[in-house]
């Protein structure tokens, strides 16, 4: 059968039928790795593969046939970030020189969760070193251990980041699907401009033990898929409550094991979407123009919108140093935590890991700094008066002053906006070229986002981020799906070395 852009549930009926195995299947897409992402265009998007692959997808094509399947993931490979911890023969480095050879005490809550459903962990994707909280002129989609994730559809183009490589994947069709993480737009961002779905989970919704911190209070764990259907099935395998993140357990009672149910076409009909232009729209006047004619194709679908309807706290957000604060304050405590687990490592603290970045400059920081590295070493922890304050001004802005205000305003289901600009060139010497987003808020508060495909400017995919409040993404499902469908705006990449 031809694989490309296949889905979850064409996989699955042409397993039941007898006409593809899993292991066929992976070896399609090692073959295709082989091409794409090791040579040809050279994508680096898959940092390790799982020398394990092929004989876990025999043991699950033999269930199959003595057993039945485990559901919707049975045999379909799946790539995690290069954070995600799994106790295996691969590494999980964070795309760090500083990690290699360490191993990790078990796997990550997210990984069992997937070898529970069936799925096969095909390999470790490329991220952005550190989930991108190093150095301020850091490069979307370089790490040290995996160097430059390319853009497949214009290769001297950002993939954006950190989760550049589980969306350069899934985009390239090289996974049928992928795990990512996002602490503010490392989902949405690569999502956007690869061309994909990606969802951000409220922070909670999906365990975080055994995941490379950067901060407890906004890191999540997400799905990449080239549809909404397929976001949703990885969602669904991946929830739950974990006894190691104490998070989720907020998440009790609200957490859906099959997110399938609320995909709906008709969900637009009659749906009230708010349009917070402020911060959010005009930095970069092309994706906006794109995202007019996506608010007319909402309105078309029966969508009410209410236009504009500004979060009221967005400039506040943008000029507030609480979020910062915040990161750098759990990235050393959450990080040192996580290291001081670890049962063999080279490093066991971020002051070790400024020591060895230091150590192999050549390597580490040839490209950009780790000031941010060096900045978090220096915070006073957890019980600072100074970060308490920027953690509740964080949660006040986002989300009772903010995102809940204009819901409530307005009584809104969801809020839409750009999910950023267009690719901008990869840049060794000045560092990434963010010109705006919409990410922040929903990373601040801690609620979900799914970015969706809206179409493009020239060769370069454009996103539209649905964005509401805390466990809500049946709802934001639901809409993402019935603009999908009507809309149908992802293409398949060209693999063009330059425009």
């Amino acid at each position: 059968m031809h694989l490309e852009e296949v889905t979850i549930n064409e996989l699955q009926a042409s397993m039941a039928a007898g006409k593809l195995t899993a292991r066929q299947l992976v070896e399609y897409y090692i073959e295709r790795i082989h091409t794409l992402d090791q040579n040809g265009p050279t994508l680096k998007s898959v940092i390790e593969l799982n020398p394990e692959a092929l004989e876990i997808a025999d043991a699950l094509d033999q269930e199959r046939v003595s057993q039945g399947i485990r559901g919707p993931l049975h045999g379909i490979p799946v790539l995690i970030k290069d954070n995600i911890a799994t106790a295996d023969k691969m590494q999980t480095t964070a795309g760090s020189l500083a990690l290699v050879g360490a191993r990790v005490p078990r796997d990550a809550f997210v990984a069992q969760k997937l070898r529970a459903a069936g799925a096969i962990i095909m390999g470790k994707a490329n991220l952005s070193e550190w989930a991108n909280l190093r150095g301020r002129s850091s490069i979307s989609g370089w790490s040290g251990r995996g160097g430059q994730t390319r853009n497949p559809y214009v290769l001297d183009r950002t993939p954006c980041g950190s989760s550049s490589g589980s969306a350069v994947a899934v985009a390239a069709n090289l996974t049928t699907v992928s795990l990512g993480t996002e602490t503010d737009g490392s989902i949405l961002c690569p999502a956007s401009i690869c061309d994909v779905v990606g969802i951000k989970p409220t922070v909670g919704l999906t365990s975080r033990a055994g995941v490379i911190p950067i901060s407890h209070n906004q890191d999540t764990v997400g799905p990449f898929a080239r549809t909404v259907a397929d976001a949703a099935i990885l969602l669904g395998a991946i929830v739950g409550v974990d006894a190691r993140d104490t998070m989720t357990s907020e998440s009790k009672g609200k957490y859906h094991t099959n997110y399938t149910q609320f995909l709906d076409a008709n969900a637009l009909q009659g749906a009230r979407i708010g349009v917070p232009r402020e911060g959010y729209f005009g930095y970069s006047p092309k994706a906006t123009r794109l995202i007019e004619s996506a608010l007319q194709a909402l309105q078309e679908a029966g969508a009410i919108l209410i236009d504009p309807a500004n979060i009221p706290t967005a400039k506040q957000m943008e000029s507030s140093s609480a979020e910062n604060v915040v990161l750098v304050t759990d990235l050393k405590a959450d990080l040192n935590t996580y290291l001081g687990e670890l049962l063999e490592s080279p490093v066991h603290n971020l002051a070790e890991v400024i020591a060895f970045n230091e150590a192999h400059a050549e390597q580490e920081l040839s490209l950009f700094g780790h000031e941010l590295f060096i900045e978090a070493e220096a915070t006073a922890g957890i019980d600072d008066p100074a970060y308490i304050q920027a953690l509740a001004e964080s949660h006040r802005l986002s989300r009772q002053e903010g995102i809940d205000a204009i819901m409530d305003q307005y009584q809104l289901d969801a809020l839409v906006m750009p999910t950023c600009s267009p690719a901008w060139y990869i840049d060794n010497v000045n560092g990434d070229h963010y010109t705006g987003s919409s990410a922040q808020p929903a990373a601040m508060a801690g609620y979900p986002a799914i970015s969706v495909p809206a179409g493009h400017v020239q060769e370069f995919p454009v996103g539209i981020t649905f964005m509401s409040r805390a466990y809500s993404e049946p709802t934001l499902i639901k809409l993402a799906y019935a603009f999908e469908q009507k809309t149908r705006a992802r293409q398949k990449p060209k693999f063009l070395p330059t425009i």
